[in-house]
Parts: structure tokens; C-alpha cells; sequence
């Protein structure tokens, strides 16, 4: 076998791999995949801030977050559907504020009222200056 050969092969081999050890599915970004759903108010390199409107029966697809809070404005009910198959009701009230560590998700308003609140998503910390580390 020549080396030609034996390049093509082993890089054959490599991708195959590669394509095993992928992922069978990414979940997307709430923005992209409920633009009905998610407006952005605000967002920098350190997080994003976005105001949520789900009317009776709105859903949204099978979405990521990075850790993050919600603070709720208008009361709601979200049906919250994950990965493995399992389901969450999540009953909201105004006021208050939930922190959730990273997770996929999809979600449909099942309650009787629109749901309104606003989530802060955080992005990777700041860098600490070399001079505030010592």
C-alpha cells in the first residue's frame, strides 16, 4: 500500500470516528428558534437579557441555556418537555426569580394566562487582570 493509500485511509478512519462521537442533535438557541417568543433587550460579552412572551398555547422547540435566571413579571404556567423524554410543569408568580443551572429544554404555555418574564443568560466570566490575581 502506498503512502497515498495509507493517508486516505487513516483519514478515512479519523472522520468516521468523528462522526460517531458527534452529538445526534445540538439544540439551538431560544432566540433563533423562538423569535415569537424571545426579543433580546440587552446583551454584552458577559450576558444576555432577553423578555419572554408566551400567549395561551405559544411553544417553542427544543432550545439550550447556559446557566441563568428568570424573573417573572406576568403569572404562568410552562410545561417544560427535556432531552430524555421526561416533562416539568413550572407554575410562575410574579416576583419571583428562579436560577437554573445549564439545560435544554422545550416549553408550551399550558395555563389559562399569557407568561411574561425576563431571563438573564450568563456568558463566560470576565478575565480577572493579572495584576488584581496576585
Amino acid at each position: 500500500m502506498n503512502v497515498v493509500s495509507q493517508f486516505a485511509r487513516g483519514a478515512l478512519g479519523v472522520a468516521m470516528l468523528s462522526v460517531a462521537a458527534a452529538p445526534v442533535a445540538v439544540a439551538q438557541d431560544p432566540v433563533e428558534v423562538g423569535p415569537h417568543i424571545y426579543t433580546v433587550v440587552f446583551e454584552n460579552e458577559r450576558v444576555r437579557v432577553s423578555e419572554i412572551h408566551f400567549n395561551v398555547g405559544d411553544s417553542i422547540p427544543m432550545h439550550s441555556h447556559p446557566d441563568h435566571f428568570v424573573y417573572v413579571l406576568d403569572p404562568g404556567t410552562l410545561q417544560l418537555s427535556y432531552p430524555d423524554g421526561t416533562t416539568k410543569d413550572f407554575a410562575a408568580t410574579p416576583g419571583q426569580v428562579i436560577w437554573s443551572e445549564a439545560e435544554t429544554h422545550a416549553a408550551v404555555n399550558v395555563g389559562a394566562t399569557e407568561f411574561r418574564a425576563v431571563v438573564v443568560e450568563l456568558k463566560e466570566p470576565a478575565a480577572v487582570p493579572a495584576e488584581a490575581a496576585q
